[in-house]
């Protein structure tokens, strides 16, 4: 059941009033009093039940997820702080200064679940919304593409190889099913010999421990795919031990790889960059609009496509949300090979050659401006938590994507 939130214009004989004590001219209380709460709370109520007790009021859950986004905090940090800040209380719609924290750091991932990718979209549109008429005057659109890395570690084939011992040896203790040895100590000391690859004295020694590795790999999912066979239980794990199966037979060329049992959904994206030549995560599109930059498009994508591919989906993705289409799209070279999506222009920067000087002058002009997509993307990255993704799935990283968009179109409100 939906909890009510408290009258913040109600006076308690005990404690103080926020509204009275706090600075009425702070960005944080004049966004709360902007933000539509009793709109939000009607488009949400039907995701709880009218039976039962009730849970937190849907302001302080809503506010509390804006707030970790805004001030790119973790769910832990955010929980911690709400205490100690009184400003941070009253966006969240609490009447007096409270003592307790505002929810358990775990009841943020709940409700993000229950939210899903539909509640995290309205948000999304919310946040749009409130910048006024900027994205129905606007004409242009910036879009660009970027990499959402997955919270995994940098996968190697010996950190792979030994993920794969340990977790056949956890689901055989687990379902109780004995496997012929479990190679806890010679997996240890054969990874500790490959870390010695880049010593051209040990090279030799290190290439044959990688090998053993992948050899003992392979006998542990077997050994255990015939065990569960025989005790009836290998419908249940089925897809995992496939999952496991690949890790072990795939190639260097391979396509579809995968480079993390705990999220197989990583791809491996090239971007071209000099200090990190691979990222592994999901691709994201971005649409911006110049001169404001506000963000008004954002779409994750699974695998690893052609910045081209993206460009349409990303623009059926802002008509769908809002209706609009944009007369011109500034991109980079990167989207080679689109001269018009949909009835939008397709405008590639530098690619100017055979015109007269006063049409290079023009076409630089309308393109000065798409360098400051950059900008925006490097900000959601260290400042809205764009740069590393800790949300499960290919539904987690889409709902990352948007939320970190949310955290940056309301600063540029709070500014």
């Amino acid at each position: 059941m939906l909890g009510k939130p408290p009258n913040q214009d109600q006076l308690e004989l005990f404690k103080a009033n926020l509204k009275q004590i706090l600075d009425p001219k702070h960005p944080l209380l004049i966004l709360a009093e902007a933000i539509p709460w009793k709109k939000l709370e009607k488009e949400f109520e039907h995701l709880y039940s009218h039976t039962g007790a009730p849970s937190h009021h849907l302001r302080k859950m809503i506010g509390i997820l804006l707030l970790q986004r805004i001030y790119n905090l973790s769910d832990e940090r955010v929980v911690a702080l709400w205490r100690e800040n009184p400003y941070f209380q009253y966006f969240c719609g609490e009447a007096s200064f409270q003592w307790e924290q505002p929810c358990a750091a775990s009841d943020l991932v709940h409700f993000r679940k229950r939210l899903g990718k539909k509640g995290i979209e309205a948000l999304f549109a919310l946040s749009v919304h409130m910048h006024g008429n900027k994205l129905a005057k606007a004409k242009q659109v910036l879009v660009d593409t970027t990499v959402q890395e997955k919270n995994i570690t940098y996968p190697t084939d010996a950190k792979l190889y030994k993920k794969v011992i340990q977790r056949c040896t956890t689901l055989a203790q687990r379902v109780g099913v004995k496997l012929r040895q479990s190679y806890r100590y010679v997996s240890q000391k054969l990874f500790s010999a490959q870390s010695y690859a880049h010593v051209a004295k040990h090279a030799k020694k290190a290439s044959k421990a990688v090998k053993k590795l992948r050899t003992l790999a392979g006998r542990q999912v077997r050994d255990l795919t015939r065990k569960l066979q025989r005790a009836g239980q290998l419908a249940a794990y089925e897809e995992e031990l496939s999952l496991m199966d690949r890790i072990v037979k795939q190639a260097r060329k391979d396509k579809h790889k995968v480079y993390s049992l705990s999220s197989p959904e990583v791809s491996c994206i090239a971007k071209g960059k000099v200090h990190k030549k691979y990222e592994f995560g999901s691709k994201v599109s971005l649409a911006t609009l110049p001169g404001s930059n506000v963000v008004v498009g954002v779409e994750n994508f699974s695998g690893n496509p052609h910045d081209s591919k993206t460009l349409s989906v990303t623009l059926d993705s802002i008509h769908r949300m809002f209706g609009k289409e944009f007369s011109s799209v500034l991109v980079d070279r990167g989207y080679r090979g689109h001269g018009q999506v949909g009835s939008s222009e397709v405008i590639l920067t530098g690619s100017c050659q055979g015109k007269s000087a006063s049409s290079r002058r023009q076409h630089k002009t309308r393109c000065r401006r798409r360098s400051a997509i950059e900008a925006i993307i490097g900000h959601l990255k260290s400042e809205h938590r764009l740069s590393r993704n800790y949300l499960k799935g290919t539904i987690g990283a889409g709902m990352n994507a948007l939320l970190a968009a949310i955290g940056f179109n309301f600063s540029l409100l709070l500014a």
